[in-house]
């Protein structure tokens, strides 16, 4: 294998194509870069011809055929991807990092994003950081919202990063109490105690770029996505502020920082999300994109000025972390054939229906993956888009410029759709625009925020919407709610009390062949004794008889008995089902649903 000669300007490299570097840094020859450019071709003739998979594709890159034929190692490869996006190489391990370069970028940060920060520019305010693959390149985008820095990034072998990573990170693991402690030390900080509203911009700039506030929030921003929060909350009150994570569905509370700290953190992630960090009178939404060790991940930020100060929340959205899958929701057999055969009708209204947070995007999503296919249209409409999928036409709703999902409906219906996602059904006007295209040959998907499902049809009558238009149109209602799962590695049989028993509607006599399960709490599971949860549905399917008590108006009580006699099961008897599984607690079903007499 040639070795690499003397490496031209890297402004001379950047852009070109791959083959164009490799001869330029000495390892290939003409000739053997034309020979593996015949090959790809002829590859890519016959993928054309079939439907190429993930593999067939990575066949067809140059760099790969390189690699096939011996003409090069990963090492050349890497510089030479590295050169083509103008970032350079260099030896980590003959390089002596100093402390204060180090200190620039937190341990948990450093290892998490697999970044060495080598060189800081204080006139300009740019860090160089080693990363050991160009496809890493995100982690300069996201270090560089982040830090407050511009980041700029040179390439280096991965046994080198690994080794400087030891070197230099492992020792110090960053800890949130050390961190708040700084803070409390910090005689800048403290100059702002008890000044809330009287800080003025340039201050509040200053504070936002501080680095004991930068360190603190990244940190509690990489645990919360590493802990698999769903919220993260930061909340002013009188005499202390909050910082709390929501995790499977329950709120924790972490070491609180110091109060005076607030308008820098809530000014921190303002400039992070390109808010106006001057404006702390309105409430503010945006968003903060990131990628953590590959992963998308979305924050969306809420800003909300309280008595005390800005109280802000963040929704993280990992998008690696939801399971896209009807089969893995928690549906029962008999449930899930039921649902794959609803949302297989020509036509109709489906509507998912629980509180906000029960998982219904998620069960719209994977019902919409599973008809997603080359033969099917699926356009979505919604409030904020929270997956983004491939071969969905998905559009987002901006009501303050008047695009509501009632006239974005109306234009939907002329862009020949076979499947529709309505986001929510809010209004009378959107009710009945959904319900005009379920006549007309299309399959429509939406939500509604009811207790049950049947009272959903009660909401719809509330709307507005005529008896006739839903005995017509609605075909079925998916009722769900989420409770946590038993810790598989804690989970142990215990004995309920019969108070427990009393909580379910049951008695001893009820139980006598059941085995019920709890957590005991492990390090798995943070000693909660829950990991992870799992989606509990009642499933009401529309046949005749409950058409004709829909046209009569019937009571929801009357409806749901109808419900129960055509084969639907009630929340409950599935919660009840999961505890019998050893899946979930007592507790956790009786949080989540009420029995009838309830």
């Amino acid at each position: 294998m040639k070795s690499i000669k003397a490496l031209p300007p890297i402004e001379q490299l950047r852009s070109r194509t791959l083959g164009r570097i490799l001869i330029k840094m000495g390892v290939l020859t003409r000739e053997q870069v034309h020979k593996c450019l015949k090959i790809q071709k002829h590859r890519q003739a016959r993928a054309s011809v079939g439907k190429a998979d993930s593999s067939v594709k990575d066949s067809l890159k140059i760099g790969r055929i390189f690699l096939e034929l011996g003409l090069v190692d990963e090492e050349h490869l890497r510089i030479a991807l590295a050169a083509q996006q103008g970032m350079e190489h260099i030896e980590l391990g003959k390089i002596d990092i100093p402390a204060e370069i180090v200190s620039k970028v937190p341990a948990q940060m450093a290892n998490t994003y697999r970044i060495v920060p080598i060189e800081f520019d204080e006139e300009n305010n740019n860090l160089t950081v080693a990363i050991d693959s160009s496809e890493n390149f995100r982690a300069t985008d996201d270090l560089g919202t982040l830090t407050g820095f511009k980041v700029s990034a040179k390439i280096t072998e991965p046994e080198a990063l690994e080794s400087a990573l030891t070197k230099y990170y492992t020792a110090q693991d960053d800890d949130i109490n050390e961190l708040i402690s700084e803070i409390q030390t910090d005689r800048h900080l403290a100059e702002y105690e008890g000044r809330n509203q009287s800080i003025d911009l340039d201050e509040l700039k200053e504070l936002s770029e501080s680095n004991p506030v930068k360190k603190l929030l990244n940190l509690v921003l990489l645990q919360a996505i590493r802990d698999k929060a769903s919220d993260i909350h930061f909340e002013p009150f009188e005499n202390e502020y909050k910082m709390r994570y929501r995790i499977d569905g329950v709120l924790y509370e972490m070491v609180p920082p110091p109060k005076h700290i607030a308008a820098a953190l809530s000014s921190r992630i303002k400039v992070m999300a390109d808010l106006d960090i001057a404006e702390r009178r309105l409430p503010q939404d945006g968003r903060i994109a990131l990628a953590v060790q590959g992963r998308p991940v979305d924050l969306r930020v809420s800003v909300l000025p309280t008595m005390f100060g800005e109280s802000v929340v963040l929704r993280v959205l990992d998008r690696s972390q939801v399971r896209l899958d009807l089969g893995k929701l928690g549906l029962r057999q008999n449930d899930l054939k039921v649902v794959r055969q609803l949302i297989r009708k020509p036509n109709g209204i489906i509507i998912v229906t629980g509180p906000t947070g029960c998982g219904k995007t998620t069960t719209l999503y994977s019902a919409l993956l599973e008809l997603n296919d080359v033969e099917t249209k699926i356009i979505t409409t919604e409030d904020p888009i929270e997956y983004d999928i491939d071969g969905l036409v998905q559009v987002q709703m901006k009501p303050d410029i008047g695009l509501t999902f009632a006239r974005c409906l109306r234009s939907i219906l002329r862009q020949d759709p076979d499947v529709i996602l309505v986001g929510e059904i809010r209004d009378l006007e959107t009710a009945e625009i959904a319900a005009q295209a379920s006549l007309t040959g299309h399959v429509v998907f939406t939500t509604l925020h009811t207790n049950d499902a049947p009272s959903s049809i009660a909401r719809l009558l509330d709307l507005g919407v005529e008896p006739f238009l839903v005995t017509a149109t609605l075909e079925g209602i998916v009722s769900q709610r989420l409770v946590r799962r038993i810790c598989e590695k804690c989970r142990t049989p215990f004995e309920p009390t019969e108070s427990q028993l009393s909580d379910l509607g049951l008695n001893p006599d009820d139980v006598r062949d059941k085995q019920f399960y709890y957590g005991r709490g492990c390090n798995k599971c943070n000693n909660t004794g829950y990991r992870g949860r799992i989606g509990i549905f009642e499933i009401m399917i529309f046949n005749d008889e409950i058409r004709n008590l829909v046209m009569n108006r019937a009571s929801t009580n009357i409806l749901r008995t109808a419900a129960q006699k055509a084969g639907m099961r009630l929340l409950r008897d599935n919660g009840l089902a999961a505890i019998y599984d050893g899946v979930t607690t007592v507790e956790e079903i009786v949080k989540a649903t009420v029995t009838e007499g309830d």
